[in-house]
């Protein structure tokens, strides 16, 4: 079901919404979710700006969907809302990338999972949570890995159309897990 929109995104929010949610690993946590259309890669960017300004320092986003669904799209839309120093590309070579803020907000660590194999042992080298108190921490491909960083994280899934097409159209689900994202509903409108 979608809803009619004025801005960029059409907003829609499934039957399950503000209940429980079951989470990759099986554990249940209280969860916001919020599903939105996006049909083009500027529209992705959008979103990230408009998550920017609910995010604060400690946030813990963990983004899923496959190759070129849009994550990094998404983080740099992150990072432009966040006000942060340097190009947003992927870290997928480097790992992970600290964008320090040019506007006195948190630094973005921006942090590409898709390499490393195991779970949380594995992320310790990158000190991530030492960093997470002051910075937002975006991980793309975190599912399974970086979860028990923060009880309060924020889940973006990103779905595309597969196969040989040049659909640009994304389904983004947002799922807020923990009392942080009670209001994800509220401040995203």
């Amino acid at each position: 079901m979608e809803a009619p929109h004025s801005g960029p995104a059409a907003e829609t929010v499934p039957e399950t919404a503000g209940t429980t949610a079951p989470e990759p690993a099986g554990t249940v946590t209280e969860a916001v979710t919020v599903t939105l259309t996006v049909t083009s890669p500027e529209q992705m960017q959008d979103l990230g700006r408009r998550l920017a300004r609910v995010l604060a320092p400690g946030d813990l986003v963990m983004l899923t969907g496959e190759l070129g669904a849009g994550k990094t799209t998404l983080t740099r839309g992150l990072g432009e809302g966040l006000g942060v120093r340097g190009a947003v590309t992927s870290p997928t070579f480097v790992i992970a990338r600290v964008h320090p803020s040019l506007t006195g907000g948190p630094a973005l660590v921006h942090v590409d999972a898709y390499r490393l194999g195991g779970g949380l042992d594995e992320m310790e080298d990158l000190d991530l949570d030492v960093s997470l108190p002051e910075s937002v921490v975006v991980v793309e491909w975190g599912d399974g890995k970086v979860e028990e960083l923060a009880d309060d994280r924020l889940r973006v899934l990103i779905d595309r159309a597969t196969g040989d097409t040049d659909d640009e159209r994304r389904e983004v689900t947002l799922v807020g897990i923990g009392t942080r994202w009670a209001g994800l509903r509220a401040d995203l409108a």
